[in-house]
């Protein structure tokens, strides 16, 4: 079974739990099966516009790296798969500061 990393907003579902043991061989699978442990938990996770895609603003790091096939993301039994909000940003300039 997969080990699930939940973020602080997804652990409201779970009674505080930061990971859990959860069957599947997809993204998919493994969130379907995290919902009926966890019910309500899939609102949270999959995009209703998209059902193949998570939210928006939300990403899923699967044995350390982040995932680009969406809930079609294959898993082995022992992957790692963490849900955190996603980060975005660019370069910025460093106003005038330069290291030496």
């Amino acid at each position: 079974m997969a080990t699930v990393f939940l973020s602080i907003p997804l652990r409201r579902y779970t009674d505080g739990e930061s990971s859990a043991e959860v069957p599947g061989a997809t993204l998919r699978a493994l969130v379907r099966n995290l919902n009926e442990r966890y019910p309500g938990i899939a609102e949270s996770l999959v995009n209703p516009e998209d059902t193949d895609r998570l939210m928006p603003g939300l990403a899923a790091i699967v044995d350390g790296e982040p995932t680009n096939m969406g809930l079609l993301t294959p898993l082995d039994e022992h992957s790692e798969v963490h849900f955190i909000p996603a980060i975005s940003g660019g370069a910025g300039r460093l106003g005038g500061s330069r290291c030496v």
